[in-house]
């Protein structure tokens, strides 16, 4: 645990320093992960809102605004609930109790499809270094059993570190993008 800390601490002031903006280009892998898994319907897509130096998922946008994509957003429940709430780029938003922002209209809650994680560091392993919370931990341990939803960690290539340390609450991620590309 305390190993995890002093990992979170490192990282958080690594990614403010090294931080970069994105381009809707660095995104261009997930178009071809989304035309394998659409066939011809609609795909639930769950985005965060990217807040202390996160890579910027809003950028997506310009790529998914014709396809057949219905994006969603994280809304915290209480202290351990997360859900996720249909949410479109102009949609009204308010701050949780966690200063995060939830959609501002709790409609009923969706299963992603596809799943964008934000992550502090990764491994090669897609093992994931969320803020210590376990809200997507929790959440994925939850609905992973019924549904198979495509998880993505979403990072900058200097968030890789050689190995972290892990618990049997975490969950690993089937994808990490970062600027190089899309890590199976």
């Amino acid at each position: 645990m305390l190993e995890k800390i002093a990992i979170r601490k490192k990282a958080l002031i690594r990614r403010k320093n090294k931080y970069f903006e994105v381009s809707h280009q660095f995104f261009k892998p997930l178009a071809e992960l989304f035309r394998k898994q659409k066939r011809n319907k609609m795909i639930s897509l769950s985005l965060y809102y990217p807040t202390n130096y996160e890579v910027n998922v809003l950028k997506l946008f310009n790529l998914i605004k014709t396809k057949k994509i219905k994006t969603l957003l994280p809304a915290i429940k209480g202290k351990n609930k997360m859900n996720f709430i249909e949410w479109k780029l102009l949609d009204p938003l308010k701050i949780n109790n966690f200063g995060m922002l939830d959609p501002f209209l709790q409609t009923k809650s969706l299963t992603p499809d596809v799943m964008l994680v934000p992550l502090l560091a990764f491994d090669s392993q897609n093992n994931r270094l969320g803020y210590g919370k376990g809200f997507y931990d929790r959440y994925l341990s939850k609905f992973l059993k019924n549904k198979k939803t495509t998880t993505i960690g979403i990072a900058f290539s200097f968030q890789k570190y050689n190995k972290l340390p892990v618990s049997k609450s975490d969950i690993k991620l089937d994808y990490i993008l970062t600027e190089k590309g899309l890590q199976k």
